[in-house]
C-alpha cells in the first residue's frame, strides 16, 4: 500500500535476542550467560544499567479498560519516566539525544528495562481509570515544560 507508514520494530537482531531470553524465562530456565554477553555487546553500558533496574523492581505497567498501556520507569536518579513500548518512545533526556537526535543508541536504559522486564516477567501492575492514565500523561507533559 503506497504511502503507509512501516510499522515500528526493533532491529531483527535485538527481538531475536529478547525472544530468545524469554524462551529460557518459560522455560524455567536462568538467561544463559551467551544472551546476557550479546545484550552487552549491542547496548553496551546500557544493558547493565538496565538490568539493574530489573533488579530494583522498578519498571510498572500501568494499564486503563480503553487499553491503553504505559510503563513509568523510576530511574537511578529517583526521577520517573514514561515509556511507550508500542513505538519505542522514552521520556527521558537521554532518549531524546543520544537515540532521535544522534542515532548512537538504538534504545535508552529505561525503554531497554521496560523490554527486559516482559522477558523477565517482573514488570510490576498498575490498573487505573482512563481519566486517571490520562492525568499521569499530562501531568508527564506538563513537567517536560
Amino acid at each position: 500500500m503506497a504511502g503507509a507508514l512501516p510499522a515500528v520494530t526493533l532491529p531483527s537482531v535485538v527481538a531475536e535476542l529478547l525472544s530468545e531470553m524469554a524462551a529460557a524465562v518459560r522455560e524455567g530456565a536462568r538467561i544463559p550467560d551467551e544472551h546476557l554477553l550479546s545484550l552487552k555487546f549491542v547496548f553496551g553500558s546500557s544493558a547493565i544499567q538496565a538490568l539493574d533496574l530489573v533488579d530494583r523492581q522498578s519498571i510498572t505497567l500501568i494499564s486503563s479498560p480503553s487499553g491503553r498501556r504505559v510503563y513509568q520507569v523510576l530511574g537511578s536518579s529517583g526521577k520517573t519516566y514514561t515509556c511507550l513500548a508500542s513505538c519505542h518512545y522514552c521520556s527521558c533526556p537521554a532518549f531524546a539525544f543520544s537515540v532521535l537526535r544522534k542515532s548512537d543508541s538504538l534504545l535508552c536504559k529505561h525503554l531497554l528495562a521496560v523490554y527486559l522486564s516482559q522477558v523477565m516477567r517482573t514488570c510490576q501492575q498498575l490498573s487505573v481509570s482512563d481519566k486517571q492514565l490520562t492525568d499521569i500523561l499530562l501531568t508527564e507533559k506538563k513537567e517536560e515544560a
